[in-house]
């Protein structure tokens, strides 16, 4: 775990120190495949043990029997979750109060003809025209239509809307539709007064040429100056284009995407699905999932220099586009509102995405390009367990920089012995070293324990003097730290993924990034830890996201299955560069014992890095065993003065809300439950 100084070293030392190392590799490359090994063989001897019983005459008859045994074990799973019949009410309570909310987000959050009028009338500071782009192919009428009055009913009436026809000969009916509403647009503008020709423009393609052709000849039709990008299916909300003026006059947006959910084919847009509730910005999550997706609007400018669609990325070209522009882009605004309905039918992405499979390995690509034209190179991408087009990436390590886990201690010596033998055991990387930061322990077994620590290399152990101040002891953890990075690491956890240390120093390696966070797991494998989310819970400071949450379950539009932004990560297992924790000050020690990661992280992004939370570390962790929970006496009297004192200390970003937790989701639930307003 020691780097040595070979500058010091004569040649037959050095060459030592090279083949004890080289061996010392060679060994623990074979123990890992060892257990790679032993691993594999006991998996497929399982499995051939399962295909055997699965397979007897005995498993067929049992067939009843079996699913009278998991019926009674989801009903007792149910009431052992929900307590009694009072919580299994409470729970259909929760479902009702989600459907009423699914409903203010349809044609109920239409304007109506007063607001429409007070929209129209509107006067913006900026005279802008959006070019709204949609490649035709051989579109259902109904579908067309709807498509395109829900263009026409927009508020915000200074817009184009541009069509390029690749339908074949047997779908003439797609031209006579368009040119029916080309002619009605005229009418409407002659009526009005606007000194307009028509804002309809329709082109019929010699052939069709695919998604990525038929846009691109969308685009060379349009005028305007802002450019915007709807499917031939979908449906638009009437105050999308007057919402995105707001945030163009307000803010200064030059790349702007909504809300959106997904409706049944032949129904209406009130018969939704899924209804798709976004984070603001966030570039990791971006890479590793398409959650911008519609409706994405952005400056023209954006494409100087640049193409709208590629077609070798056919089927993820939006992908492929959000990637290049918002990577371009000066300010990337997210409207929380769901202003784009997406048709799930037959066929369409929306649907299911075997529809077109060759937009998985499109997605690939689009995110590979971007990786490489950001700098990055040797990086892995793979499709998980929660979609195939939301994506693991595995960046490369530069280097062998040397990691000091820093772990906090008093008394506990089991806890202790448990989390540095995870450690040792489980942990790939090899350049580390740990640091307990020893507090007023009392018992003879733990200086019994510090003693043998002190014997194994790579492992120290200072004392911290003074009452309990978690901020304090982990900054003078850090400060006797050796490592360029630090990982602050509670005593009461335990390493459960062997290459946790290269998941978290991936991230934490990149010069944007602030701090880095693991996922948590409590003892009865449901989760601890997945990001933090500010004002979430009762004391309206921060709480944990997907709370509670099975260990397998795939989170909120798959959350829990790729790396993201997060406004904050817990201590309990936080990475970050020695040179930015001393560069931010440290944990804050005016907040003694919680919320200091919080703040920690809050000042990190403030200063302008990004968070990040991954689920491929993992770890157990055995919370509050080390000093008890902070719900009764002066335990809970001291967490309120330092709750007060966090709400104090951010209360215009705690108003604003975190920007990675979508303001429609409830602040009193940690599994995104919708807000309902009760309008």
């Amino acid at each position: 775990m020691e780097q040595k100084d070979l500058s010091q070293m004569t040649q037959e030392e050095a060459l030592r120190f090279y083949k004890d190392a080289y061996e010392r590799e060679i060994k623990k490359g074979r123990v890992l495949a060892g257990k790679i090994v032993d691993t594999n063989n006991q998996s497929a001897d399982l499995e051939e043990r399962l295909k055997s019983i699965k397979g007897s005459v005995f498993w067929r008859l049992a067939k009843p029997l079996r699913s009278m045994v998991h019926w009674t074990h989801r009903m007792k799973e149910r009431l052992g979750r929900y307590g009694n019949i009072r919580g299994i009410a409470r729970k259909f309570h929760a479902k009702m109060i989600e459907k009423k909310a699914c409903i203010q987000h349809g044609t109920a959050s239409f304007p109506d003809a007063q607001e429409a009028k007070r929209q129209r009338e509107t006067k913006f500071d900026r005279d802008i025209k959006f070019s709204i782009l949609v490649p035709l192919y051989n579109t259902p009428e109904k579908f067309l239509r709807q498509a395109i009055e829900s263009v026409i009913a927009q508020t915000y009436e200074n817009w184009e809307l541009c069509l390029a026809d690749g339908s074949d000969g047997e779908h003439g009916d797609v031209e006579r539709i368009c040119r029916e509403y080309i002619e009605q647009d005229k009418k409407y503008l002659k009526q009005s007064h606007m000194n307009l020709y028509s804002r309809i423009v329709y082109k019929k393609l010699l052939k069709n040429e695919g998604i990525s052709g038929n846009t691109n000849a969308c685009y060379a039709m349009s005028t305007g100056s802002y450019i915007a990008l709807f499917d031939h299916d979908d449906v638009l909300h009437p105050s999308v284009l007057y919402e995105y003026m707001k945030v163009i006059c307000e803010k200064g947006a030059d790349y702007i995407y909504c809300d959106e959910t997904t409706f049944k084919g032949d129904k209406t847009i009130d018969d939704m699905i899924t209804l798709h509730f976004k984070p603001d910005f966030a570039p990791d999550n971006l890479r590793a999932n398409n959650y911008i997706c519609h409706f994405s609007a952005f400056d023209r400018k954006l494409m100087e220099g640049t193409e709208l669609f590629r077609s070798r990325f056919d089927g993820s070209q939006d992908h492929d586009m959000i990637l290049r522009l918002t990577a371009q882009a000066k300010c990337v605004v997210h409207v929380p509102k769901i202003l784009y309905y997406w048709r799930s039918h037959e066929g369409s992405v929306a649907s299911d995405i075997n529809a077109k499979s060759y937009a998985i390995e499109a997605a690939k690509g689009a995110v590979a390009a971007h990786l490489t034209e950001k700098g990055f190179r040797n990086f892995e991408i793979t499709s998980t367990k929660a979609f195939e087009t939301i994506f693991r990436i595995k960046y490369e390590i530069i280097g062998n920089p040397k990691v000091s886990v820093v772990i906090p201690n008093k008394d506990h010596v089991e806890d202790l012995e448990r989390c540095i033998t995870s450690i040792q055991d489980k942990s790939t990387y090899d350049n580390y070293e740990i640091v307990v930061v020893e507090n007023n322990s009392v018992t003879k077994e733990i200086f019994d324990y510090y003693d043998k620590l002190k014997e194994q290399p790579g492992i120290r152990v200072v004392t911290y003097d003074g009452a309990f101040n978690y901020s304090a002891i982990n900054n003078l953890g850090v400060k006797q730290a050796a490592g360029q990075y630090v990982i602050l690491l509670n005593n009461d956890t335990q390493v459960i993924t062997f290459d946790w240390i290269e998941e978290l120093l991936m991230y934490a390696q990149r010069k944007d990034v602030g701090a880095v966070g693991a996922k948590l797991y409590y003892e009865d494998n449901t989760i601890q830890h997945a990001g933090v989310v500010l004002g979430l819970g009762a004391h309206r400071t921060a709480g944990h996201s997907h709370y509670r949450v099975s260990y397998n379950n795939l989170g909120y539009m798959g959350r829990l299955c790729y790396a993201q932004n997060v406004m904050a990560v817990t201590g309990a297992c936080l990475m970050m560069r020695k040179s930015l924790y001393e560069e931010l000050g440290g944990l804050d020690e005016s907040f003694a014992v919680s919320l200091n990661d919080v703040d920690l992280c809050v000042r990190a992004w403030k200063a302008g890095y990004v968070n990040v939370f991954t689920p491929f570390a993992e770890l157990y962790h055995y919370e509050s065993v080390s000093r008890g929970l902070d719900d009764q006496g002066e335990k809970a009297q001291r967490y309120n003065r330092e709750a007060e004192a966090f709400r104090n200390k951010w209360k215009d970003l705690l108003a604003q809300g975190d920007p990675y937790y979508n303001p429609n989701f409830s602040l009193d639930r940690s599994d995104f439950a919708l807000r309902y307003d009760g309008k």
